[in-house]
């Protein structure tokens, strides 16, 4: 029996589709966001948060959970779920970001990965076996295949090497496998190049993975480079039908250019990052609570949206909360920009449904088609 299972109907724009994915742990509509919890947690939000958010699924990190407090403590303390007290499905990253954040850190040969933590400078090697025996000790419901990302501007030859050895070691991470309930995920590469990434797509097609990812994008190329290249991954995959999920992007403007190229998955830290610094989301657009002209602003931060910072809060109180650096400001802001994206992803997918969807697209696109599609990788800390 496959651990997970995924149903979908065609939508009447491009190639979106409308799901649901079955986990172990739960049910998740589709096209859906995954907030990140790094560190075994959103940054700033509890559980509870999360569920008042309406977070169907998040996102974990094998490799910064193997390092610190280590994927083997927290097998022993029940798996990732009891651990965080997050009783719905999660998705562990393999680390394969990690390879090319911590390049400086590190060097890369056919069999894996050597480098030094960026915590304490101890070794560490990471191969296709390891990652998969990390995310099984984890115990989520969706593991990643290690892969190899490489900037999409390097030499050709080293984005093809790159390529090779990412479905080398995709197919020894399904060898690797040893969890029946777990899903497990390939991933596409091949930078910008449109035969690089037909290569990546059939060859990870055909193999026996749960879903399907969609790597190495959002990290620097233009808008028009990414949806080139999703619509090449689109009409390699149009037959398959299994989940579909496009890592690190998280800007409202390109969760529509994906969604109508097949999209099922996103997953992001720009939500709480950007709301750390005080940036808040709506759909009349960005609000940066630092500034002047919102200390005596009495006015929800959006008074459409049902969190707790919007019901209960002015944006004169963020305001002042952000100017004496109060770690309330974090919260809210954060929680937010979680509901508010989450919120998002249910009017696109209603919108899909009832055939709104050009005119939501309209109100949003305009607001923040400006985000560059690079704007959703962190720093190596916060992923």
């Amino acid at each position: 029996m496959a651990p997970i299972s995924f149903e979908f109907q065609a939508a009447p724009v491009g190639r979106a589709r409308l799901g649901r994915l079955a986990t172990p742990h739960g049910v998740i509509d589709t096209p859906q966001f995954m907030p990140v919890g790094t560190q075994a947690t959103v940054k700033s939000l509890t559980p509870g948060d999360l569920r008042a958010a309406g977070t169907q699924i998040i996102l974990g990190n094998a490799y910064h959970l193997s390092l610190r407090p280590g994927h083997e403590r927290i097998a022993q303390l029940g798996g990732l779920h009891r651990f965080m007290g997050w009783n719905g499905p999660i998705l562990t990253d393999s680390g394969g970001f990690q390879v090319f954040s911590l390049a400086h850190l590190g060097s890369v040969d056919d069999d894996g990965v050597t480098f030094a933590s960026h915590l304490d400078g101890s070794p560490h090697r990471l191969t296709p076996e390891r990652a998969v025996e990390i995310q099984e000790a984890l115990g989520g419901d969706i593991a990643m295949a290690f892969d190899q990302l490489v900037d999409p501007g390097r030499p050709p030859a080293d984005v093809e090497r790159a390529l090779d050895r990412t479905h080398a070691w995709a197919a020894r991470c399904l060898a690797a496998r040893r969890r029946p309930d777990q899903a497990l995920f390939g991933i596409i590469q091949g930078g910008v190049d449109a035969e690089l990434r037909r290569r990546s797509a059939r060859t990870i097609a055909a193999l026996p993975f749960d879903g399907i990812a969609i790597g190495g994008l959002s990290v620097g190329e233009s808008k028009a480079e990414m949806a080139a290249t999703l619509d090449v991954v689109a009409e390699e995959l149009s037959g398959d039908r299994r989940v579909r999920y496009l890592m690190g992007v998280g800007s409202p403007a390109d969760f529509f250019v994906a969604v109508e190229r097949g999209v099922d998955l996103f997953d992001c830290v720009l939500p709480t990052r950007v709301a750390r610094n005080g940036q808040v989301w709506t759909d009349a657009g960005r609000l940066n609570l630092r500034n002047a002209r919102f200390a005596a602003d009495p006015a929800p931060i959006d008074p459409e949206c049902a969190c707790e910072a919007c019901r209960n809060h002015s944006r004169a109180y963020l305001a002042h909360l952000f100017r004496a650096e109060e770690l309330l400001a974090y919260r809210l802001a954060s929680l937010h920009n979680v509901t508010y994206t989450l919120d998002l992803m249910r009017r696109l997918r209603a919108a899909l449904a009832d055939g709104s969807y050009a005119s939501l697209r309209k109100v949003v696109t305009e607001q923040y088609a400006s985000t560059g599609a690079g704007s959703g990788k962190p720093p190596i800390t916060d992923r």
